[in-house]
């Protein structure tokens, strides 16, 4: 499963489980590490296509498609995004389908654990995970049309003080390329290791339900 795969097209499901946890095509890997480690073969995975959040209004109706075409198939299905940038559209959109979601806005917080990152207050820090680092041209560097302008570098990022990696695995490899990413932003750097946080907790509820 290569990234590039998960960014534009992401994961679909085997259809031979009872749960089917609906996310994001960044968090595939996490999730079937989870999903391996614990043996918890009645639940399945479908990744979206991670390159939606760089356009979150899509992200609402996405799911909502993917609900209503899985629904039928499994007993219960749980979407594995946070709020994502959506503005409370996606927990709207799936009190209506009458599916949870894990709680939170954004990924980095739920993987650092919403409480910690809420208590935090950080307010000048840039935040990659594992996926983004490896993807951080297609999601950073490109959207913002830096390869073909890198003169507009501080303007994006001059209220930013600090990239804080959230390392999701121990990787030497993807830490150095973090560090790299930070240089080529202009920031400190900083590796915080936070493994699955609530994402883990909540897909192991879901799991012992």
């Amino acid at each position: 499963m290569d990234d590039a795969t998960l960014r534009d097209l992401g994961v679909e499901p085997t259809g031979e489980a009872r749960v089917l946890l609906l996310a994001c095509g960044a968090l595939a890997r996490e999730i079937l590490d989870i999903l391996n480690t614990a043996g918890w073969a009645h639940m399945d995975l479908k990744c979206l296509p991670a390159i939606l959040h760089n356009s979150p209004a899509d992200i609402p109706d996405a799911v909502r498609k993917a609900v209503e075409q899985h629904r039928t198939t499994y007993e219960k299905i749980y979407v594995v995004y946070a709020d994502c940038g959506t503005g409370g559209l996606l927990q709207q959109t799936c009190d209506t389908l009458g599916v949870e979601m894990i709680a939170g806005p954004h990924c980095y917080s739920f993987f650092e654990g919403n409480a910690v990152f809420e208590a935090r207050g950080e307010m000048t820090c840039f935040y990659l995970t594992d996926f983004l680092v490896r993807q951080f041209d297609a999601f950073v560097i490109e959207p913002l049309g830096l390869d073909r302008h890198p003169e507009l570098r501080d303007m994006y990022f001059g209220h930013y003080t600090t990239l804080v990696y959230q390392a999701q695995t121990d990787d030497a490899e993807l830490t150095a390329k973090a560090k790299d990413c930070a240089a080529r932003l202009g920031l400190d750097f900083e590796r915080r290791f936070t493994g699955y946080g609530d994402m883990q907790r909540a897909i192991t509820s879901w799991a012992q339900a």
